[in-house]
């Protein structure tokens, strides 16, 4: 059974509660880690809040140095953890290969900024007189990450918040937690030194709110679903911590009357099932022009259909399960509320039959039209395979429906009209907008949500501006 990793080393839990770790597409239990407790939350708290002051000391240089070097441990056991993320998560084998290599560049690239790291000065303030800015670390800082991307969703976190100088506590999902830990026993093993970065497993409204509320911990990365980040903030409010909140999302995507429609068909079709939908910026309501409605839609409808699903270790599949029981029958729910209220089943609508899907959370790629705008897949996010698909007459109807929703996250629109393309940058209502282009998030650009998709930046160099705190300094010379 694995355990938690605390100061350079696997520790036993204080309890006696475990929780197995399943596999989505076989039902098999794939290990078993610990239901954390208060006691051990303390143990890895004092084992970062011990490493910080020699964290903190050692020159950002040498910092980013450590950083590429305990990268070079994870691309070397790239096919190892690929292998052991698509066991517990259940994505495609390809997509767990991605992830891996997603959370290295992620690593590399802040450790490239440490270099970089600047305060400020600011002369004749007063007679004799000059300012400094400095910028220091927080100190302890906690990741809070969730089971869809866990191994490239920490990255965000643990690459900004160490090379800003802070040390680190991860608190995994409780349903994919081993390639976490895999990753930060091989990243401690390679040189990064130790106490600087832990993972506690257990259950969030255990671990998870002790690690909130501990009075040692100064900030608080998130992400995961608005309903939970409302009370990640809420706790975190007591003793007045910074909290970075990545949360839910209801990503539209406008295609207009002049796209390209076959890339805009295959970005959609990415975009949408790409992790099985269970993404935060996955496309989650699409909005097409009239006039090329039906041409998008039966080219997207066919490509759908054409998707191979299965257990992501085998090869060739393109769409593994839904990673809960629980996570496949909300989609269900939501579908099945569509179709009460009006709408049309384009593809899918149901789990896939036959013997290689029964003791696996399937379900088919779903499109719908005819949705009821009230109806839970344009209400709700949903956190899988199906989509609603709208046409509109213009682009004022398109944006205007797009932004009809309490999230702001991503978004997306293909045209060749520049001057669409600007107003649709300037008016749509979410942190991320891609014109013509799948939705790729990129090291280089700073990315948070609008509305109640989060609070905060994570990638660019602004992730690393949440991970100081700014000082201002008076600095008087003598006569």
């Amino acid at each position: 059974m694995a355990t938690h990793f605390i100061a350079g080393e696997y520790v036993k839990s204080t309890g006696s509660a475990v929780h197995e770790v399943i596999n989505p597409a076989t039902g098999e239990v794939v290990d078993a880690t610990p239901r954390g407790t208060i006691e051990d939350v303390n143990a890895a708290v004092q084992a970062v809040a011990t490493a910080f002051p020699g964290w903190w000391d050692t020159p950002a240089a040498r910092r980013g140095a450590l950083l590429y070097q305990a990268v070079k441990a994870i691309r070397a056991h790239v096919e190892e953890l690929a292998h052991l993320l698509t066991s517990e998560q259940g994505k495609p084998l390809a997509e767990a290969q991605m992830e891996i290599h997603r959370f290295a560049h992620t690593i590399e690239h802040y450790a490239g900024l440490a270099k970089n790291l600047r305060g400020g000065y600011v002369p004749n303030l007063d007679e004799q007189a000059h300012g400094l800015i400095l910028k220091r670390p927080y100190g302890v800082c906690v990741a809070i990450v969730p089971w869809n991307f866990p191994v490239s969703l920490m990255g965000n976190k643990v690459g900004p918040a160490l090379v800003a100088g802070n040390t680190m506590v991860v608190k995994p999902a409780e349903t994919t937690p081993l390639t976490d830990l895999r990753v930060i026993e091989l990243m401690t093993q390679a040189g990064l030194p130790v106490g600087v970065l832990n993972c506690v497993t257990g259950q969030g409204s255990v671990v998870g709110r002790a690690l909130i509320e501990h009075p040692a911990v100064a900030k608080v990365g998130f992400t995961g679903s608005t309903e939970v980040g409302r009370q990640v903030m809420a706790s975190a409010a007591k003793t007045i911590k910074r909290v970075t909140l990545e949360l839910g999302g209801s990503d539209p995507l406008i295609v207009c009357d002049d796209a390209d429609i076959d890339q805009a068909v295959s970005a959609a079709s990415v975009g949408r099932f790409f992790n099985c939908g269970q993404a935060c910026l996955a496309i989650k309501r699409i909005f097409v022009f009239e006039a090329v409605a039906a041409e998008f839609t039966d080219k997207l409808v066919a490509k759908v259909k054409k998707l191979t699903i299965g257990p992501g270790l085998e090869t060739g599949v393109r769409l593994g399960p839904l990673h809960t029981p629980g996570q496949r029958a909300e989609v269900e729910a939501q579908v099945q509320d569509a179709v009460e209220r009006g709408a049309t089943l384009l593809a899918g609508g149901q789990r896939p039959e036959g013997a290689p899907y029964e003791k696996g959370n399937f379900y088919l790629p779903t499109v719908l039209a005819n949705v009821d705008p009230d109806a839970k897949v344009m209400t709700e996010e949903v956190f899988g395979p199906a989509v609603p698909i709208f046409p509109v007459k213009d682009l004022a109807e398109a944006i205007a429906r797009a932004n009809n929703s309490i999230y702001g996250l991503g978004s997306s629109i293909w045209t060749r009209d520049l001057n669409k393309a600007t107003r649709a940058a300037e008016r749509l209502e979410a942190g991320y907008t891609w014109i013509n282009s799948v939705t790729k998030i990129y090291d280089e650009l700073p990315f948070g949500g609008f509305k109640q998709s989060g609070l905060g930046q994570e990638h660019g160099s602004e992730a690393i501006d949440h991970y100081m705190a700014t000082k201002s300094v008076v600095v008087k010379t003598l006569a």
